[in-house]
């Protein structure tokens, strides 16, 4: 399975990277990455209601949208969230810019997916940036995924009068867990393997 396969090899490709990295950084990071759709078109969900008592859920049809784009680093539940106004090379350019000036010290190895902008050859990679291409096909291997879900059913059932409302819940509902949180949700057993294996984190007894 190429997921599977993926997994395995990503301490080999993280020890590629070991020594030449390390005499320019502090410490090498590893980090998910990906994009998701928030919109103001209602997402519904299922509700506790008493028995044979119909819930009742309010929504709206409005197809004005935005687009989040997240990294987070299952080790320590450290992520950046920004919004654009679609998915392209250009914003996907901003993102990474931003993201390597918010952490300067550390060389950054972001797994991500292998839509066409995170791709594409006019992207220009910040100095302290990699990225690591999972297998066409595998969400399951990217633990940044799980941001959207829970993200999305937490404002599940709402309605938002405007972009500005939807962004602004949304940022709070960021904002309103701990680092620990993330760190919990989004943790993977092949990342913290490949960093026990390159020295990045201490091996458990």
């Amino acid at each position: 399975m190429a997921a599977e396969a993926f997994k395995e090899a990503v301490p080999t490709e993280m020890n590629k990277i070991l020594a030449p990295c390390l005499s320019r950084y502090s410490s090498i990071r590893y980090w998910t990455q990906d994009e998701s759709r928030f919109g103001l078109k209602t997402i519904t969900r299922r509700r506790l209601t008493l028995k044979k008592v119909k819930a009742v859920v309010k929504t709206q049809w409005q197809f004005k949208a935005c687009y989040l784009y997240g990294v987070v680093e299952p080790l320590t539940g450290e992520l950046m969230i920004q919004d654009y106004d679609r998915v392209n090379t250009e914003n996907y350019q901003q993102f990474l810019n931003d993201f390597s000036q918010n952490y300067p010290n550390d060389f950054h190895v972001i797994q991500t997916d292998n839509a066409t902008f995170h791709r594409s050859t006019d992207l220009v990679m910040p100095d302290n940036v990699m990225l690591l291409y999972q297998p066409p096909y595998s969400p399951q291997a990217n633990s940044s995924e799980r941001l959207w879900q829970w993200s999305k059913g937490e404002i599940a059932n709402q309605v938002f009068a405007n972009l500005d409302h939807l962004k602004a819940t949304v940022k709070e509902l960021f904002l309103s867990k701990p680092k620990a949180f993330f760190a919990s949700l989004t943790h993977r057993n092949f990342i913290i393997d490949a960093l026990q294996k390159i020295g990045m984190v201490p091996a458990v007894l």
